[in-house]
Parts: structure tokens; sequence; C-alpha cells
């Protein structure tokens, strides 16, 4: 397609807050700055508050208290035609009785004065670049999912907007081919540079297409960051068990001395980690999480914790092991070839850069910012070493 005509814009959350009739809070007091060109996906459980966000930028709530701004103008009161967005939602919302052309031109000759010839150029391109260019004079009853998916997304691509608005486009499709569509949609995005905001309830989604990450829970902001940081350094305990598949485990424990003390095992934890619990005046009511794949299953050494075997879960290249510590569960992701029998005992271990500890009253993780610091130190000593 040839080079865009509307740059792509900031987006700007301030305090933004969306009320219904009965007194219902879908969002309350978020904040959050999108720059230009920026791919930001949100996620969070049904009702967090996702598809409203969108729907005010789109136009289709009004907010409640607030404000939203693209580049440096305020939407209230611009109507939803002249805010230079264009939205791809989860049902595609095509007419079955329009031509995929038709479909892809509609817009532009409702909203704009541009030429016949203008249009049609448009969507010639874009219908190449989507790869259904043989597709222009058919209907959507003769399309599959995968060519009405590609059809909604160049609609919105030949307005040319300054921001891509999608409500969970690829949940209508399988497995395979919504793999295949992310793919697209991310060359797309960076061909294209226009900033996306993208609704998904799919964390995979979230962790492999996005810049940055949106988490919201309750219509409040839990976390923004790229993905990385929301996966390795969860800002609470909510992130932490949401983004994670499986999720992160955690079990309650105390702090005695050097020692974390949990129900039927104890692990002895760096000074580092002491102090860092000790400023946030935190010594119980602590909750330690540790993901699956950091665990070490059959560990060697002195801080160890015993388990039984309890379910062992066969994927293919990697396996699943459920182990029983005094009556808590616990999941270890282990190599295909590990394969342990039901009621085998074991010991297992954890590198301490790896544990996140949840403050129970709060749910902070009080060592999301230490653990981003030791993360980057640890790093920076592996490269000095393979450079010596």
């Amino acid at each position: 397609m040839s080079e865009s005509t509307n740059d792509p814009a900031s987006v700007t959350f301030d305090s933004v807050r969306k009320v219904y009739l009965d007194d219902f809070v879908a969002v309350n007091g978020f904040d959050a700055e999108i720059e230009d060109g920026e791919f930001i996906t949100v996620v969070g459980p049904s009702g967090s508050g996702k598809s409203t966000l969108l729907r005010m930028i789109a136009g289709l709530e009004e907010i409640s208290d607030g404000d939203i701004r693209i580049g440096d103008d305020s939407i209230k009161g611009v109507e939803p035609q002249d805010r230079g967005i264009a939205m791809v939602f989860q049902n595609y919302a095509l007419y079955p009785h329009m031509t995929v052309r038709k479909n892809m031109s509609y817009g532009l000759k409702l909203t704009t004065d541009l030429p016949d010839d203008e249009i049609e150029r448009r969507v010639s391109e874009t219908a190449e670049m989507m790869g259904i260019e043989d597709q222009l004079d058919d209907k959507p009853a003769n399309l599959s999912g995968g060519q009405q998916q590609r059809v909604a997304t160049g609609r919105a691509i030949v307005r040319d907007p300054k921001i891509f608005l999608m409500d969970e486009p690829l949940s209508n499709l399988d497995a395979k081919l919504k793999v295949h569509m992310r793919t697209e949609l991310q060359r797309l995005q960076e061909e294209l540079g226009t900033t996306t905001i993208y609704v998904t309830h799919d964390q995979h989604e979230a962790l492999t297409m996005s810049d940055r990450i949106i988490v919201l829970d309750g219509g409040e902001l839990q976390q923004f960051a790229p993905p990385d940081t929301v996966y390795n350094e969860p800002a609470n305990r909510f992130v932490a068990d949401f983004i994670g598949s499986p999720a992160m485990n955690f079990f309650d424990v105390e702090l005695g001395g050097t020692t974390l003390v949990g129900d039927g095992f104890e692990y002895d934890v760096p000074p580092a980690i002491i102090d860092t619990i000790l400023g946030n005046e935190a010594k119980s009511g602590l909750e330690l999480g540790i993901r699956p794949e950091d665990i070490t299953y059959d560990a060697a050494g002195d801080n160890t914790i015993s388990a039984v075997v309890d379910v062992l879960e066969v994927a293919g290249s990697d396996n699943f092991v459920y182990l029983d510590i005094e009556g808590t569960e616990c999941r270890v992701r282990v190599p295909g070839d590990v394969k342990p029998t039901v009621g085998d005992r074991t010991e297992i271990g954890f590198d301490p850069d790896d544990m996140h500890l949840f403050d129970v009253r709060t749910g902070e993780n009080l060592l999301a910012e230490s653990k981003g610091k030791r993360a980057a130190r640890k790093a920076d000593t592996e490269g000095a070493e393979e450079a010596a």
C-alpha cells in the first residue's frame, strides 16, 4: 500500500472512568500513555473493562469522567468518524449483501470525499496486501473464516487511520489459522507503523504480539509494561497469577531469620532479599511465587523442598508434573523425556533470583524491582564471562 497520509498518533488516558446507569463501574481511574506507532494489547478476565476501554476510544461509549486524547486533541465531543480510528470487531461485522470490494470501500465512500478512482486504488492495493485480491467480487457467505478476517482488517486499513482498534479479532478462528493470522497482523502493523490497541483474552497473543501490555482487573490498571517485564516482574499477585500457563505456584510463608517457612518446607534466602523484605516492613503475611519452568525437578543440594508426584501430564516436548507438598499443589515443567511415576518422592529447588514474594495484604510483589535489577546484573555477568 502507498505511504500513509495519516501519521500514527499517541493515545493518552487521563483518569478515565466509565460508569453505567446501574452504578456499575466498568473502568475506574485509568491512566496510561500509548506512544506513536506502538502495538499495545489489553488483557484481563471477563468484565475487567477491556472492550469498554476500546469502545470509549471508538466513540461507541461515552466517557463518564476524565479524558482521552489522540495526539494533543481530546476526543470528547468528536464524532466517531472524525477521530481518525478504524476498528476490527470480533464478529467482523461484514455486510452480507455486499461484495468484498463494496465492504472494503463502503466506509470511505460514507465518510470521505475521495474520488472513486482513489478509493478503488486503495481497495485494490489493500486486497493484494491481505491476499484476497481474487475474492473482491465474492460475498462474505462464500468466504472462509480466515478470509472474512482479512476482509475486516483490510476494510480498516483502507481508511488509513491514525489508530487501529481491534477487539478480539482472532477469537473465532481455529488454533492453526489463529497462529498464522497473528503473524500476519504483526507483519502488517510493522509495515504500516500504525498505532494499534488490541484487546484479547488470550495471554499468549499478548505476550507474543505486544510492544507493551495493559493488564486490567475490575476496571483498574494492574500493570502497563513490555511483555518480558509483565511475565518476569509482575507488579502484583493478580498479574503473576493471570499471566503464564500453567499458572505460577503460590505458597503461604513467613520469614524466620533468613528462612522462608511454609507448610512442610523451609527455604533459605540471600541477604539482599531479606533486606528488601524488611525494607517493606513485611515479615509475615507473605506469599512465595515461583513459575513452573523455574523449578528444578529432582534437585540436589541443601536448599531443596521435598515433594510427592501426584499427577504426570504428558504434553509432547514438555511434560508437567503436579507435586504435593504437604497438601499444597506445585506444578513443574520438565523435559518431555522426564516421566516420573505417581507416588515417587523427589526434591525440587529453584534459583532465588527467580522467586517472587507478595504481600498478602496488598498483593504487591515486594521483589519486582529488585528482581529486575538482579536479572540485569546476572545478564551483564554472563555477558562478561562469554567475552572473556
